[in-house]
């Protein structure tokens, strides 16, 4: 697609940018509800963590042995066909990735309403009926294409502002869990210690455990994105297996030790029932009082707005990729004068900015957690299918234990979907519903090529 100019900094930033997004500082209130003790609520994160990293260990050896733009889109069509790429790819583009960007963008504007009052859900600058726009959706639109039009450059130039951001999110969140130490240390008692009576799966349930990790599971989501932009990769199969690892082990690392803090510092019924569910919000107020609120605010804007680029910037490689096989509009597979695909870019931020003014996007991911699973296991299980279907495919890096890792890795996913199945079928079989929406689109797309 183009020079290839991501070298394993700039990768590593880029799962760690995708991954660390506003999720860490609030899910862990609704898990806690669901799960009912500390020590549940941990091993849910450490669960999550496992599930990331074989999840990882299994598509470095796709990206390695495919380093092609569009990543998952190309491993899922070479194991299964051409409809289960596109399949991927116009779930990725209705809802997946466009989704995340107008949620994310959303929640980059609401804490910038907590340093500038005007930025409100409720200040409306247009209201007709039902439909109103409020200066929080003008903001996340606004911050939506500028991130759009500076990914117009050449990667290497969106991959520095990554890097930047990255970084800053990354000594945000240490910034957070040395806060809490601190806090923890001058406390005159501890709130909480580990009491492994009450680490028990069976007092909630396997099915209510397993969806209760959604939470968990999706705040960690995303760091398959670097998969998207192999092609733009320095030795993409040395660069791209240690970027995932390096990457997805930081974060896990780093999640993990920010609940420790929140349950060593904070009471678990605080946590429970925390104000719109924002922990990390009264974590800060904890320890640093009213001002806390007004520096939590900074680093979620910050680390929002590096999410929301890492996010821009890889989402539109893949329809860039369905774009040249002819499974998206062909203005898609245009390159502008930096080797970026501009187009691609622009149609991302035309629906995202829609799905932000629609105020429906909230739901829609809710709908496409069980599809996203889905695409995850189907997307490991081509490594066991590409090892029969491929045999001499060149393989730079092999996933060790094999089969091991990716079964362990199907097993676990493929518990959550079915008790997301039996616990949330509001939710999973909607987002079901969205997937295979595609499948009367493919066929006809079928039949205007024919």
């Amino acid at each position: 697609m183009a020079q290839k100019k991501l070298n394993l900094i700039d990768s590593t930033m880029l799962v760690m940018g995708s991954m660390i997004g506003s999720g860490i500082f609030i899910v862990s209130a609704g898990m806690g509800r669901d799960l009912m003790s500390v020590e549940n609520l941990l091993l849910a994160w450490v669960l999550t963590g496992v599930l990331t990293l074989l999840a990882a260990l299994s598509y470095a050896e796709l990206g390695a042995a495919m380093p092609k733009a569009g990543g998952q889109y190309i491993y899922l069509k070479e194991a299964y066909g051409k409809l289960f790429g596109f399949l991927y790819g116009w779930t990725l583009f209705a809802v997946i990735q466009t989704g995340t960007i107008a949620a994310v963008g959303v929640a980059f504007a609401k804490f910038t309403g907590v340093l500038f009052p005007a930025i409100s859900e409720h200040n409306f600058i247009f209201n007709i009926g039902a439909f109103h726009i409020s200066t929080v959706q003008v903001l996340g639109i606004a911050v939506i294409w500028l991130l759009t039009l500076s990914n117009f450059r050449e990667v290497k130039k969106g991959a520095i502002i990554q890097n930047i951001f990255t970084i800053s999110k990354i000594a945000a969140l240490l910034f957070v869990c040395i806060a809490g130490f601190y806090f923890i240390i001058k406390s005159p008692q501890v709130q909480w210690h580990f009491d492994a009576g009450k680490l028990n799966i069976g007092q909630v349930g396997i099915g209510m455990f397993a969806a209760a990790m959604v939470g968990s599971l999706f705040s960690s989501d995303a760091w398959n994105n670097i998969t998207f932009t192999a092609s733009e990769i320095d030795a993409p199969e040395k660069t791209l297996p240690r970027s995932l690892l390096i990457g997805t082990g930081a974060v896990t690392f780093l999640y993990l030790l920010c609940n420790i803090v929140y349950v060593k510092a904070l009471p678990f019924a605080a946590i429970q029932t925390a104000e719109s569910d924002r922990v990390g919000t009264l974590l800060m107020q904890t320890v640093f009082g009213n001002v806390g609120s007004v520096l939590m605010a900074i680093l979620i804007m910050v680390s929002t707005f590096g999410c929301l680029n890492g996010l821009t910037l890889s989402g539109a490689r893949v329809y860039y990729a369905m774009a040249k096989d002819g499974y998206f509009l062909k203005q898609a597979a245009v390159l502008n004068n930096s080797q970026a695909p501009q187009q691609a870019l622009v149609m991302q931020a035309v629906w995202a900015s829609l799905l932000t003014l629609s105020g429906s996007y909230g739901d829609l991911l809710d709908y496409v957690v069980f599809a996203v699973l889905l695409f995850y296991i189907l997307t490991v299980a081509a490594v066991i299918v590409l090892r029969k279907k491929q045999p001499a495919l060149k393989r730079p890096y092999k996933v060790f234990a094999y089969p091991l890792i990716p079964m362990a890795y199907i097993l676990l996913a493929g518990i959550i979907c079915v008790s997301l199945l039996i616990y949330k079928p509001n939710y999973s079989y909607p987002g079901l519903a969205i997937v295979l929406a595609g499948v009367p689109v493919y066929w006809l797309i079928q039949s205007a090529r024919k």
